[in-house]
């Protein structure tokens, strides 16, 4: 059987912009990824309750933002688990799916990599996939190996991509204070804002559903 090499990329999504979708393409073809799966988060362990938009609309602003590239699939599966939702939890799964032929490449950028040490069973997520790190000016890929070395037998493969100056938090930002979003959300996440009024300025009761309304990526 033909090994699969497939990129997994996790996140709130909230929501995902061009700079998501810049990092997953750059990957795939670099690594010749066979597909990227995203992964928008359930419960994220590190937001407070009620700052992250319903689950439904993350998804299907994902979706809508995937559409046209086939090598792009999201994946429900940190929602349908239920509770809150560690990475750990979710490379167990995705081993489990496509068992020890697949090899698997988890998608990240060096700020979330050098954090780490934080997360739960880190020393197993390890043993569970390769770790594909978006760079950023100011970084010294041998130090971050290095660090990482320190701790954890891994393989981190660096990734240089263009820099894309866009975050959830900004977009969010942006809605609420009534500005353009165009061109840092695709078309189609940009109409789904606006339709579903996500991130506008809560209403008066008897308005349209509000679900985020943090500012936080």
């Amino acid at each position: 059987m033909k090994e699969q090499r497939i990129g997994i990329l996790g996140g709130t999504f909230d929501p995902i912009h061009y700079g998501h979708l810049v990092a997953a393409e750059a990957a795939r073809e670099k690594f010749s990824l066979e597909r990227v799966i995203f992964v928008p988060t359930g419960i994220p362990p590190h937001k407070e309750t009620g700052t992250v938009t319903d689950f439904w609309h993350r998804y299907l602003m994902v979706v809508l933002a995937v559409l046209g590239n086939p090598y792009f699939e999201v994946s429900r599966l940190e929602y349908e688990r239920r509770g809150v939702t560690y990475t750990i939890d979710t490379m167990r799964q995705l081993r489990q799916l496509y068992g020890t032929e697949a090899e698997l490449f988890f998608i990240t950028g060096v700020d979330t990599i050098l954090g780490v040490f934080s997360w739960l069973q880190a020393e197993e997520l390890f043993s569970l996939c390769k770790f594909i790190v978006a760079l950023r000016p100011g970084y010294d890929m041998q130090v971050v190996k290095e660090v990482l070395g320190k701790h954890y037998e891994t393989v981190v493969e660096p990734l240089e991509m263009p820099q894309i100056g866009i975050s959830s938090s900004g977009i969010r930002r942006r809605v609420l204070e009534g500005k353009s979003i165009k061109y840092l959300v695709p078309e189609a996440v940009e109409q789904y804002i606006t339709q579903q009024e996500i991130y506008y300025p809560r209403k008066a009761a008897g308005g349209s559903l509000q679900c985020g309304e943090g500012i936080r990526d």
